[in-house]
């Protein structure tokens, strides 16, 4: 397998970094004194030898990843990242490897989903692990790789074509990766301090501000409460989750250049943000007047309060709640789910088709529409009066297509498995689109624990499919791949 074994030393010396992640959650244990300190550390320790016994037998292979060797380091960091997550999950909750690697797939793909209860009692060291995963993974570890490569000896440029979500991977904010890479992490990390400062000062423990945090700017939703933002019934606390998801959810190359620019015109550049606040707003305004006029809530100021926090939680990908909204009239939670599908931005810690695909998708099928009626009609493709090229159309196209299987044939599985179709469809929009929370038996008042091993398999390979944005793994599986 030629392709795996430049990977090998890289992926070494990563697990090593990775290993110092669990320092948090130990020192979290040290001064709660919740009884995990030996679990973390000798987790910490496993996942350090591993690494660097990868490392030290590998590293003569050592050298600049091609295209191929890219998008199959992708998938390992993603695969033995999770592998490596769950141990602390295993080892003081006694899950089985199944339950336990779901869960820390959740995490790193920031889907949020979850299978644990009784998180109000849960050893507050473990509750900070879930939601560190969940930060780590938001924005991608390996954008932070990428920052690391170079000053290893290996280039991140492939790697990062390979991961970096939605069809305009080649345009760079800065001349060099590198520094593309920190200033994205410099503005993550500094919106997540903005984040856990507003949570503090809205009426948060140190430690609940703490886990929203990470779990809010990584729009993965993890709680450290079973009723979730519910527990807290605080508007104040809402409105701070509302404004960081929905920052969150606006690619983060726009938060450097505003940063840069020191200049929020920079945000002009953004062809998907007009969209994307667009979209959230009218979907706001139109859910809060459903459920007045349905009568679910008895005055407007309600509707739009629940209406507004739970429809930017699903449509940002995040999948905080502060009320079962399963139990709204069905149209609500459908167009919810709907949302989740499409709504986070190319380059934001959300999941989903994308914005911009969706407005790709949107203008092809327009343009189709004015050939039919005009065949001899000239019509470029334009986003912010650039030509999109045919060849980002037909990716888009392709990226569709695939989604829309992956997502009939998870559906398909899950019912012929013995789920309902309301929860196996469910199911499926919410682990392929990093949602977290379904429909249903998997709803927001309930978790994915009814699910059995196979059921639980197939959410974890979407939830993973998903977030490397399906033809990164999908190629993989493909023999061209492994031919020279």
């Amino acid at each position: 397998m030629p392709w795996i074994v430049p990977c090998l030393p890289v992926l070494g010396l990563i697990a090593m970094a990775m290993s110092l992640s669990y320092l948090l959650p130990l020192g979290v244990s040290l001064w709660t004194n919740d009884g995990t300190a030996g679990i973390f550390g000798g987790s910490l320790v496993v996942n350090f030898v591993t690494g660097f016994l990868l490392w030290f037998t590998t590293r003569r292979y050592r050298r600049e990843l091609q295209l191929r060797e890219g998008i199959l380091f992708i998938s390992l960091i993603w695969v033995g990242g999770a592998l490596f997550a769950c141990m602390p999950l295993l080892l003081a909750l006694g899950l089985s490897f199944t339950d336990a690697y779901f869960e820390a797939m959740s995490a790193l793909t920031a889907t949020g989903a979850t299978l644990l209860s009784g998180l109000d009692n849960l050893a507050p060291s473990l509750n900070v692990w879930r939601a560190e995963l969940q930060w780590l993974g938001g924005m991608g570890v390996i954008v932070l790789v990428v920052a690391v490569l170079p000053m290893i000896g290996v280039g991140g440029r492939q790697i990062t074509k390979a991961e970096i979500p939605g069809p305009m991977k080649d345009d760079q904010l800065t001349p060099r990766m590198t520094q593309t890479a920190k200033g994205l992490w410099i503005v993550y990390f500094a919106l997540t301090l903005a984040c856990f400062a507003a949570y503090r000062l809205a009426g948060m423990s140190w430690l609940d501000a703490l886990i929203h945090s990470f779990s809010t700017l990584s729009l993965g939703g993890f709680s450290s409460h079973d009723a979730s933002l519910g527990y807290f019934d605080s508007l104040q606390i809402e409105i701070v989750a509302i404004v960081f998801m929905t920052l969150a959810g606006i690619n983060f190359a726009t938060h450097f250049r505003i940063w840069q620019a020191r200049s929020f015109a920079a945000a002009k550049l953004d062809s998907e943000l007009p969209y994307y606040l667009l979209v959230l707003v009218l979907s706001v305004a139109g859910i809060t007047a459903f459920l007045w006029l349905k009568g679910v809530y008895p005055d407007l100021s309600s509707a739009l309060r629940y209406a507004a926090f739970n429809t930017i939680s699903v449509a940002t990908n995040t999948g905080y709640a502060t009320v079962d909204y399963a139990q709204w009239p069905v149209f609500a939670p459908l167009w919810l789910m709907f949302l989740g599908t499409f709504v986070a931005c190319s380059g934001s810690a959300g999941g989903g088709i994308k914005m911009i695909r969706a407005i790709i998708l949107y203008r092809q099928m327009h343009r189709e529409l004015n050939k039919l009626a005009h065949p001899s009609a000239v019509s470029p493709l334009k986003i912010q009066n650039r030509v999109v090229p045919n060849q980002v159309v037909f990716a888009v196209l392709a990226f569709f297509f695939a989604w829309l299987a992956t997502l009939v044939s998870t559906t398909l599985l899950l019912t012929l498995s013995g789920l309902d179709v309301l929860t196996a469809f469910s199911a499926s929009v919410a682990s392929l689109n990093n949602i977290g929370p379904g429909l249903h038996e998997i709803g927001p008042a309930a978790n994915f624990s009814i699910l059995d091993d196979f059921q639980t398999w197939v959410c974890s390979v979407a939830m993973l499919l998903g977030r490397l944005e399906l033809l990164t793994v999908l190629v993989i599986l493909t023999p061209g791949f492994w031919r020279r």
